[in-house]
């Protein structure tokens, strides 16, 4: 691992099962972000009593935000979620001096949005959200709330996004790639329609592909959920590449590859680094890749991804 981009004081909580309510659990630890030698950003959770990792998630670009939980009657309770899946992560500050609460949670979101953002730290004596934290800088340093009502904390809650004027979300961060793209290029009157592994690896491009190369199934089992059937078929296949799943998690990584980030991951799959830079360059090296195993010519070069 790499030194930490962002550390800060932070518990965990939990939801309680079969409720819309989150328990605080008491235990000293810290959120800490940093990008892994695998090329991405970690956010992890460190037991501070024990200093023993007890969770290591890896993001990609884009894909979580780190939002205040508003109908906790504490107010620094936050969750890390995801947009290509329900799952969710309930932390609570634990720093005795909330100052700092807002500084935090907008660097976070920074560099979950690009992990290769430097954090902007506020200068002494400046806080824009300190009007806001004064409620909550009398509430107990480690008593916290017993629960937090979430009945509203849901995918489309974007509460901290508008506390923070400086933190844009990334619906607003895409919209302004675009713009930007279409200025860059003013001479251009029609452009042509992004490539996306959405609309490539669709099981209606996959299923004739496995029946033609049955071999291809076989490759494809040790790769797969260990709970199929054996031996693997290619029911059991179009039954995943049709899941919502494996649709969410292809959109995550087809959004990943857009950022260019990704450069550190591809080289695991034995492709060259530049293959994680976007999308043409990761399926143009597929290719390259499928071509020099297969000693292929000439005779697929009408599969060039630039057409």
């Amino acid at each position: 691992m790499t030194e930490p981009r962002i550390a800060f004081k932070a518990g965990r909580c939990f939801r309680r099962e079969g409720t819309n309510f989150v328990d605080v659990d008491p235990t000293k630890g810290a959120i800490i972000l940093q990008n892994g030698e695998d090329g991405l950003l970690h956010f992890i959770w460190k037991n501070r009593s024990t200093n023993t990792v007890e969770e290591d998630l890896i993001l990609f670009p884009m894909d979580a935000t780190f939002v205040k939980v508003e109908q906790s009657a504490w107010g620094r309770t936050y969750v890390l979620k995801f947009s290509s899946s329900n799952q969710r992560h309930f932390f609570w500050m634990q720093d005795a001096d909330p100052s700092r609460d807002v500084e935090f949670v907008s660097n976070v979101n920074r560099l979950l949005t690009d992990p290769q953002t430097v954090p902007i730290w506020f200068a002494p004596g400046y806080n824009p959200g300190e009007d806001a934290q004064v409620s909550s800088s009398s509430a107990p340093t480690v008593a916290t709330p017993a629960e937090a009502d979430l009945s509203q904390a849901g995918p489309s809650s974007q509460s901290s996004g508008s506390s923070n004027p400086y933190n844009a979300t990334p619906e607003q961060l895409a919209q302004m790639q675009q713009i930007l793209a279409s200025l860059a290029t003013p001479g251009t009157q029609t452009m042509e329609p992004e490539l996306s592994l959405t609309d490539i690896l669709t099981p209606a491009n996959l299923m004739p592909l496995f029946h033609s190369h049955p071999e291809l199934v076989q490759s494809l089992y040790p790769h797969l959920p260990p709970d199929l059937p054996s031996p693997p078929s290619e029911e059991a296949l179009h039954r995943i590449i049709s899941s919502p799943q494996f649709r969410a998690a292809l959109r995550n990584f087809d959004q990943a590859l857009r950022t260019g980030l990704l450069g550190g991951l591809v080289r695991g799959l034995g492709l060259p680094e530049e293959a994680g830079t976007g999308i043409q360059a990761f399926l143009r090296a597929i290719k390259e890749q499928a071509q020099s195993q297969s000693g292929g010519g000439d005779d697929t070069d009408r599969m060039d991804t630039a057409e």
